[in-house]
């Protein structure tokens, strides 16, 4: 599977991009698109990715005309878990690095999301001053953005249980996936650890070079697959919380389950270690430590996929310097890639910390059974108060079955303060189960956040809380204190 392709020049490149004939008010285009996002501020109504739609109808070619224009084409991120952060984790560190990079923030990761984001950074006929775009995209989504820009560089990063109203079964979701792999032109970026995963590297183009990120051998039984997940009393009390992990670590454990086998295949990058904002990576077989500045160890997972594909962008992007007029066609050291990857700031609503009254709120997404394990691993309850928001709206999934195969008995010691959202009672009810005691539960999310995070001020708080929970969350805290403009949740 290993070809190279780090010669293909410009002319080349754009060969990927589906060819869409310009229609003679394309000059229109981004005007029409700005109006509709104005209206939809003022009058309130549409959301934020309304331009985009508008945009899709009147001139379906925008997309691919746009990006077209990219020197070094387009990363695609995807995956379950961990999306929105590891985008965040590219574009940071590529921008870090030199390049110009446009991505879609705010984890908008439709493609009339992406359009929208387009329509702020381009100029009015049409410019996109970027080498480069890092973009987001959801598993369902990714397959028609791909019908009309095949991506230079996909970063495919697990297939895990979640929003099973949408998608079925996991399988239903890698075979999405897959379509990524095979329209992929450069280099696709593959977990090593997650079997369905790995798989597509089947799917990838002969001329598509495939490399994968990975883990050590102890750290596996702390990232399991999701044929890995057991039930709660099955695995209750295996590992404690991982914030205080160093290596040596314990054994390998029983959980690697359907993952086994997967370890000979070579990883561009391996996690070898993990602790608090610490971290060590495996890369041509020299070590490299690093402080990080993201919350929670599950992310530190993330930032080895991060590293494998900005290291492919890079020596692509040196080694092409003479066909390309990118801003910056230096290459980079190991060193430089560590340096770039410490200095990422945790996404909006994925480990956010912000402050109320002296309290520091961090903002914890959970969305499906591993990522709401991970991050009751990853943050200790000890001496902090603790929110649980689950909401069931479309962008959340509408099936919460999966909240029973999260092990909570963490929490027994210090219970939980406050379980809000449209599923406040599931939720606590779940909690009973595990013994969890429950000091108050209220439906209403904004008496909820408001009453908690105004409650014993100057004490550390967790609010693990689903995406539409996530939202609101913000846009009540932003009305208690300076919150971060993410373009959402207002």
């Amino acid at each position: 599977m290993m070809a190279s392709n780090v010669s293909r020049d410009v002319s080349q490149d754009q060969s990927s991009v589906v060819q869409t004939c310009k229609p003679w008010y394309a000059f229109a285009t981004v005007a029409a698109g700005r109006f509709v996002r104005f209206a939809s501020r003022v009058t309130k109504h549409g959301g934020s990715a309304l331009p985009g739609k508008v945009v899709e109808k009147i001139d379906p070619g925008f997309l691919t005309r746009t990006l077209g224009q990219l020197p070094l084409g387009v990363v695609l991120v995807s995956g379950t878990n961990g999306k929105t952060t590891t985008t965040r984790m590219v574009a940071s560190m590529l921008s870090d690095l030199g390049l110009k990079v446009f991505t879609n923030p705010t984890g908008s990761n439709f493609v009339r999301g992406v359009v929208s984001a387009l329509l702020t950074e381009v100029t009015l006929g049409g410019k996109l001053d970027a080498d480069i775009a890092v973009l987001e995209l959801d598993e369902a989504y990714a397959v028609h953005f791909v019908k009309q820009v095949k991506p230079r560089y996909a970063l495919l990063l697990n297939v895990m249980r979640d929003q099973l109203d949408r998608f079925g079964e996991i399988d239903t979701t890698a075979k999405l996936l897959s379509h990524v792999a095979a329209t992929t032109t450069g280099t696709v970026v593959l977990n090593r650890e997650d079997p369905r995963i790995a798989a597509l590297a089947a799917k990838a183009p002969a001329d598509t070079t495939v490399r994968y990120f990975g883990l050590a051998d102890d750290l596996r039984h702390y990232f399991p697959s999701d044929d890995d997940m057991a039930t709660t009393v099955s695995v209750e009390g295996v590992a404690g919380p991982l914030s205080s992990v160093r290596t040596p670590l314990s054994p390998r454990s029983g959980l690697r389950g359907a993952s086994a086998g997967m370890a000979e295949l070579p990883a561009d990058v391996t996690l070898t270690a993990v602790g608090d904002h610490k971290a060590a990576f495996q890369m041509d077989g020299q070590g490299y430590a690093a402080d990080v500045k993201l919350e929670g160890v599950y992310n530190l997972y993330n930032a080895a996929a991060a590293l494998a594909v900005v290291r492919a962008v890079m020596q692509d992007n040196a080694a092409a310097s003479k066909a390309t007029a990118v801003t910056n066609a230096c290459a980079v050291s190991a060193d430089e890639l560590i340096a770039a990857v410490s200095r990422v700031t945790p996404a909006f609503g994925r480990g956010e910390v912000i402050d109320v009254n002296g309290s520091p709120i961090e903002l914890l997404l959970v969305k499906n059974p591993m990522g709401f394990r991970l991050s009751l691993a990853s943050f200790d309850p000890t001496n902090a108060d603790t929110m649980i928001a689950i909401n069931d709206e479309y962008a959340d999934g509408r099936d919460m079955s999966w909240l029973w195969d999260v092990d909570f008995t963490s929490l027994r010691a210090s219970g939980v303060a406050m379980v809000s959202g449209v599923r406040a009672w599931d939720m606590a009810l779940r909690l009973g189960h595990d013994q969890v005691p429950v000091a108050d539960t209220n439906t209403d999310l904004e008496q909820a956040v408001t009453a908690f995070v105004n409650a014993n001020p100057g004490t550390r708080k967790h609010i693990y809380c689903t995406y539409t929970a996530m939202l609101k969350t913000r846009a009540v805290l932003g009305c208690i204190t300076e919150v971060w403009d993410a373009g959402v949740g207002k």
